[in-house]
């Protein structure tokens, strides 16, 4: 799973590292990407130009607006078949911009003083990037929905497939994270086995992960401190 993740690169280095023009002052660093939030995307309809689309992919034909805040990820094993992602998968895919993303590790809970005695867990949130500290792009996949009135809502989610070995110790599931030759071929005419054969795991060796602060919990925290090392983990 997929369900926060860090962009916080300068505008001059998303233009150069990804060839994309920024067209609009909403660009802004983010240390805390959440569901709902609009955010930096590629797509292959205006794949020149950074766009900014709201996280939970809502299908075209969906009657309501929420069902985007269930489809924040997509299986890759399985976006050919179900019915919400594979009109997308055909037609509508993009790149999701990060430098980072976060995940939950389930941990047994060291006791206090005085705290009664037995085992419990907590879920300690981990920082998962590139080795280098690079910018990455996540396959995703897009889809534009009206409302009653015809106002459009641009709406995106980010595939997932099985966790390498660095990550199947905090988690199952990663976001499909594409090497840089592939961004570009992510986004061309669809091809069903061309595409599919890109949705795999990212090599374990050039990644690394450390422990973060509790605070990335909460959406409503978004600075520094989220991506900085937890001291002592």
């Amino acid at each position: 799973m997929c369900g926060r993740f860090s962009f916080t690169a300068r505008r001059d280095d998303v233009e150069n590292r990804f060839g994309v023009f920024i067209d609009t002052d909403a660009y802004i660093p983010r240390y805390n990407c959440a569901p709902s939030q609009k955010l930096s995307v590629i797509s292959n309809a205006s794949p020149e130009k950074l766009s900014f689309y709201r996280w939970g992919l809502i299908p075209f034909w969906a009657k309501d607006f929420s069902i985007g805040n269930k489809m924040i990820n997509a299986r890759a094993e399985s976006i050919i078949e179900k019915p919400s992602f594979k009109n997308s998968f055909r037609r509508k895919r993009c790149l999701v911009l990060s430098d980072g993303f976060y995940e939950w590790k389930k941990e047994e809970k060291v006791a206090g003083a005085g705290a009664v005695a037995g085992k419990k867990e907590e879920k300690v949130p981990y920082r998962i990037l590139k080795k280098d500290n690079s910018l990455f792009a996540m396959a995703g996949l897009w889809d534009t929905w009206k409302d009653a009135e015809g106002r459009e809502t641009q709406s995106f989610t980010i595939i997932t497939t099985s966790a390498n070995d660095l990550i199947k110790d905090i988690h199952h599931r990663m976001p499909v994270i594409l090497q840089p030759e592939h961004e570009r071929l992510w986004l061309d005419e669809f091809d069903k086995q061309k595409h599919l054969e890109l949705l795999k795991p990212y090599p374990s060796e050039l990644m690394k992960t450390y422990r973060v602060s509790k605070l990335v919990n909460s959406p409503l925290n978004d600075n520094k401190e989220l991506i900085q090392p937890l001291i002592n983990s």
